[in-house]
């Protein structure tokens, strides 16, 4: 505990008011026992007692009227005794300090301290990777043909249905045969008319040769004369004439016979090649016009194998070579990859969108018949590949092509920062080999992360060593 100060009477006190003339008989008042205090405390109070009465003096009250601290000091620690100080006073001294002292801290990291970067990193490691062109195809059957009619009639009967399978010389559909009979029947009775008449012309030819034969012995025996020699002759040109007349016109009768007896054969439809029927634009019932147009009735393909038309546009087809390894997936079997090569790229563009397409084929096996016609495909023809290699993902390296060099930010293990050349190889969409340079599980630094919350993207400000 702190006794308390001992106050002595300023000299210079102005006196109290005049005791009551009757306070001298009343009895003075007992003193109140003091506390019995330790040795320790005793020194205390005389030493609290000294200053107390220097600090009375007065220098010490003209310091305090001009010292702001002292003034400070005074507002929150008083000259009351010390039992009489206001707690309140004192833990509102300790928070200000502490206020102080933290508002310095933080002024001083704000000011002088650094605030330590942080980054976006990817981690080299192994892989594959291959550089492609990206394209759209579609299926197509490798070889189909579409079947039609070379006559014209009514399709009486069809014989197969979509989906089945034909073999080669399977009769597929019947037109009625009547015109096509009727047709027949007419160019044959003009070819049998035609010999006939032939037949009598060369009996006629027979005889007006025996004239002519025996009118040119009697000429020389001077028996007839010469103008009947030559009525003669000319009877046997004129019948030799119609004879040879008469046979050209067999032969056309004969050729339309054939015309017709070809048209009475084409009324059944057989499959010129075996595979499936795929679709059918003529049904039972329709009437074929073969002079109007080209009537197609099925199309036959066949599936065992199936091509695929890539459209590529005009800015990567200088890069498709043929027999480039590709490859294509399905809508619905993404995991599964069919292969192939390039069998041939077609020279006539085709414009889609004002944009210039080239038409890249190849063929691939479909003997499980998965792959349908029409069906779209994702086609990627591989230009170069590499396997087992160091990888990077490509927005450390962003346009820079393959077989360049560049400069990237590698993070070490202690935090340090280091600049380095790389050598980039083979660079697909997402991943780019990295053949000098780098090492496997190194830290690369994609981008930074400012304090305020801008990202610095690793690439600006990069160039080539």
């Amino acid at each position: 505990m702190e006794s308390p100060a001992v106050q002595p009477k300023a000299p210079n006190a102005e006196p109290g008011p005049k005791p009551d003339a009757k306070d001298h008989l009343k009895s003075p008042p007992k003193p109140e026992p003091q506390a019995k205090l330790e040795p320790s405390q005793e020194v205390i109070s005389q030493a609290d007692a000294r200053k107390a009465a220097i600090s009375n003096g007065p220098n010490k009250v003209e310091e305090k009227k001009t010292n702001p601290f002292l003034k400070f000091l005074t507002f929150f620690l008083g000259s009351t005794p010390a039992k009489k100080r206001s707690v309140p006073r004192i833990l509102l001294l300790f928070a200000m300090l502490i206020a102080c002292a933290a508002a310095a801290t933080i002024g001083y990291r704000f000011l002088f301290v650094k605030a330590k970067a942080k980054y976006v990193t990817a981690t080299i490691k192994r892989g594959d990777v291959e550089s492609t062109v990206v394209a759209a195809g579609i299926l197509q059957p490798h070889n189909y043909v579409d079947v039609g009619a070379q006559t014209s009639g009514l399709l009486k009967s069809l014989k197969v249905a979509r989906g089945d399978r034909v073999e080669k010389g399977q009769l597929l559909a019947e037109i009625d045969p009547i015109l096509a009979a009727t047709a027949l029947a007419s160019a044959q009775a003009g070819h049998q008319d035609l010999t006939a008449q032939r037949k009598v012309k060369q009996a006629l030819l027979t005889l007006a040769k025996l004239e002519k034969a025996r009118n040119d012995k009697l000429l020389k025996a001077g028996e007839v004369s010469v103008e009947d020699r030559d009525i003669t002759k000319s009877a046997y040109d004129a019948a030799m004439s119609t004879v040879n007349s008469l046979t050209a016109q067999i032969l056309v009768t004969k050729a339309a016979v054939d015309a017709a007896q070809a048209d009475l054969g084409y009324t059944n439809i057989t499959a010129p090649i075996a595979g499936e029927v795929v679709s059918i634009t003529t049904l039972e019932g329709q009437t074929i016009n073969d002079k109007a147009q080209a009537p197609t009735i099925l199309r036959i393909a066949n599936l065992d194998t199936i091509t695929v038309w890539a459209q590529v546009s005009e800015a990567d087809i200088v890069s498709v070579k043929v027999g480039q390894d590709v490859y294509f997936t399905i809508l619905g079997l993404n995991d599964r990859r069919w292969t192939g090569h390039v069998r041939q790229i077609l020279p006539s563009p085709e414009l889609i969108n004002n944009v210039v397409f080239y038409d890249v084929l190849f063929d691939v096996p479909n003997s499980d018949r998965v792959l349908k016609i029409q069906m779209t495909a994702q086609v990627f023809i591989i230009l170069a590949q590499a396997k087992n290699v160091l990888l990077i993902p490509v927005a450390a390296v962003g346009s820079a092509s393959s077989n360049s060099a560049i400069m990237v930010r590698v993070l070490k293990p202690n935090g340090a920062v280091e600049s380095r050349a790389i050598k980039i190889g083979v660079k697909s969409e997402i991943m780019a080999e990295v053949t000098e340079g780098l090492k496997e599980k190194e830290q690369i630094i994609l981008s930074e992360i400012k304090p305020k919350g801008k990202t610095k993207n690793a690439l600006s400000g990069q160039r080539a060593p």
